[in-house]
């Protein structure tokens, strides 16, 4: 088998899965460092690109990283090194290490991020959530295989995502209801609290929630669960490597695809 491959060739593989067509109109996926000729023995996954990312990228040889957020995300004006982005893009372009991003079109595409994520915390009989301009839909709403309470479904959350802990939204004056159907959008999905209820929603899992919106979320009558950003999409990072791994074995490929081990969350509970 073929000890190296190009970068292209990968892309080719995350096209295929999660195709840019996808992606948000703001989004910024695709090869966003290197080139697509650069050849490569490993590649390492992750959610965040980060210097401790490229710092462990270097250590084991990996000459491609796949991202889910964007390493360059908004327009630069500048390019300095004394700043965090510029040492970052200097790091991964001294050492030719390549950087793809599948971010939207990864929490869309079937077998996503948000597929996951609902499989990750037991849904069943998947359905459209929010439909973006494509047509395709952002989110997910599935079913519990037995009713829970809110507690019992929220406990349940918290351990299937190997959380810390998450927050819990209570509406307000609401006799508590069985938790059954279940409305769901990775990372930050706070904007679509009043799709989840339109949706017949008993409860909505997401990310990045603040104040204003889970005093929204009590007033319409929605209990919410903030499993944090991180929880809710770190788990993809295995599955990239399984399934890009899977592909090119496919393809005639013997190299070795990893996920980065030094990822944790940046908040902590004190």
């Amino acid at each position: 088998m073929k000890k190296e491959c190009p970068v292209a060739e990968i892309m080719n593989v995350m096209e295929a899965w999660a195709p840019k067509r996808l992606a948000e109109s703001w989004d910024n996926p695709g090869l966003l460092v290197g080139s697509p000729a650069r050849r490569v023995t490993k590649v390492m996954t992750c959610l965040d690109v980060l210097e401790s990312t490229a710092d462990e990228a270097i250590e084991k040889g990996c000459g491609l990283i796949i991202a889910h957020h964007p390493v360059i995300f908004r327009g630069q004006k500048h390019l300095r090194t004394d700043l965090p982005l510029g040492r970052l893009l200097q790091k991964l372009l001294a050492n030719d290490i390549a950087v793809i991003a599948a971010h939207t079109n990864l929490d869309i595409t079937d077998g996503g991020v948000n597929d996951v994520l609902a499989e990750r915390i037991g849904l069943k009989s998947l359905k459209p959530f929010v439909i973006t301009d494509t047509g395709d839909s952002l989110g997910r709403v599935g079913e519990t295989e037995v009713p829970l309470s809110l507690r019992e479904f929220a406990e349940e959350v918290r351990e299937r995502l190997g959380a810390d802990h998450v927050r819990l939204v209570r509406p307000f004056d609401e006799k508590e209801k069985p938790i059954r159907k279940v409305a769901l959008c990775s990372g930050s999905g706070a904007e679509f609290i009043d799709k989840a209820v339109f949706a017949g929603a008993n409860v909505y899992v997401t990310g990045d929630v603040k104040y204003h919106d889970a005093r929204h979320a009590q007033e319409l009558g929605l209990p919410v669960i903030d499993a944090g950003h991180f929880p809710t999409e770190q788990l993809i990072a295995d599955v990239i490597a399984a399934r890009v791994s899977k592909e090119l074995t496919e393809r005639g490929y013997d190299i070795e695809v990893m996920t980065e081990s030094g990822a944790v969350d940046p908040f902590e509970v004190i």
